[in-house]
């Protein structure tokens, strides 16, 4: 099968959807697949391998391969890129699924204009989104049947220690991009509520543009020795960070998957995240971790599990016996499904006399 994916943004930018295209991107030529991947982000000092476009400010419409058998358009909030490749594609007669890794919900007027101005629920495509709240906004939004298929990780690659890290004081890891979308700042307000009640020891794995307002606040209240933060680490130091974790913290409440949280999860660590994000899907309250309505929430949470060590104990050794489901298995079936469905959904080309139609590779 020929699969061409197009995403806005991609490596080396790090975030959920640059990392989740990757590793799908791999998986499927490993599967022995023909798969490209075209993007506008600009490859900086990354040596790229065969199969990834990258295009500046070109338009989609020269990169349409009509012997492709399917184009995969993976979507954020703000994606024309790989929107105007799926209306392309789609018009063009090529299977055409559109994924959504974002919540569509509180982001101003942006998803409706582009609703209207591309007439989008007229498309003949494919909708699918990572998890059922992004796709409750998604269906609400246009109308139209949305499946659900989630993130996935490595299960082998993500796999517990069989000892319990120390418990005195329990220590709280967060991995996360330092953004207003991801609740950066809230996070480190959290943490100190918490300290002001509890002993704990904090790690925050990660980079971002709310990295500066983060260390302010630290120093203003006085938690630089309490709270550590390591900027960007690769997946090995990541696992080496959550083999010590107490705690993992999600709180981020328009999370549409967190493949993080999954990642700690699988890692056998005790998941707090906010009951409105798509966290929520794969952990059940009690039993991966616990789930809070808002940050309120949130701190009474992190403060449960702070002080009762035998809860914290008894959710951490569920989540090192009991695997997640969401793995690259079950992820691979799931697109490859999407790709039947968007085959039943082609209609006869339309004119692409305005420039589409080739594939320059």
């Amino acid at each position: 099968m020929k699969v061409l994916h197009f995403s806005d943004s991609y490596l080396p930018r790090l975030g959920g959807i640059e990392l989740h295209v990757r590793d799908l991107v791999a998986r499927q030529r490993a599967a022995g697949h023909e798969v490209w991947i075209a993007t506008r982000t600009a490859c900086g000092d990354l040596a790229d391998g065969p199969g990834v476009l990258r295009v500046g400010h070109t338009g989609p419409g020269r990169l349409l391969d009509p012997s492709a058998d399917v184009v995969h358009a993976h979507v954020s909030i703000v994606s024309p890129f790989s929107l105007a490749a799926a209306h392309r594609s789609a018009r063009a007669g090529i299977p055409t699924v559109v994924t959504v890794h974002s919540m569509w919900t509180h982001v101003g007027p942006l998803p409706w204009l582009a609703r209207e101005l591309w007439r989008m629920r007229e498309w003949p495509v494919t909708w699918s989104a990572v998890s059922e709240p992004a796709a409750v906004a998604v269906r609400e939004l246009l109308d139209v049947p949305v499946h659900v298929v989630p993130n996935a990780v490595d299960l082998a690659e993500w796999t517990p220690l069989p000892d319990l890290p120390p418990a005195d004081p329990p220590h709280v890891v967060s991995v996360m991009r330092l953004t207003g979308v991801k609740r950066a700042v809230p996070l480190v307000r959290t943490l100190r509520r918490a300290a002001q009640e509890m002993p704990l020891t904090a790690t925050i794995v990660g980079d971002g543009p709310d990295r500066r307002a983060v260390e302010h606040y630290l120093r203003r209240h006085r938690l630089t020795d309490r709270v550590r933060l390591t900027g960007t680490l690769d997946r090995a130091a990541i696992r080496r960070e959550l083999a010590g974790a107490s705690i993992f913290v999600a709180p981020a409440h328009r999370e549409s998957f967190g493949i993080a949280a999954l990642e700690a999860r699988a890692s056998g660590v005790p998941i707090l995240a906010s009951a409105r994000s798509g966290v929520a899907t794969f952990v059940d309250h009690g039993r991966d971790g616990l789930l809070a309505a808002d940050d309120r929430g949130l701190t009474t949470q992190l403060l449960r599990l702070l002080g009762d060590r035998q809860l914290r104990e008894q959710i951490a050794w569920h989540n090192r016996l009991v695997r997640p489901t969401h793995g690259w298995d079950e992820a691979l079936a799931r697109n490859a499904e999407l790709y039947v469905a968007a085959g039943a959904r082609v209609q006869p080309p339309a004119s692409l006399a305005d420039g589409g139609g080739v594939l320059v590779a």
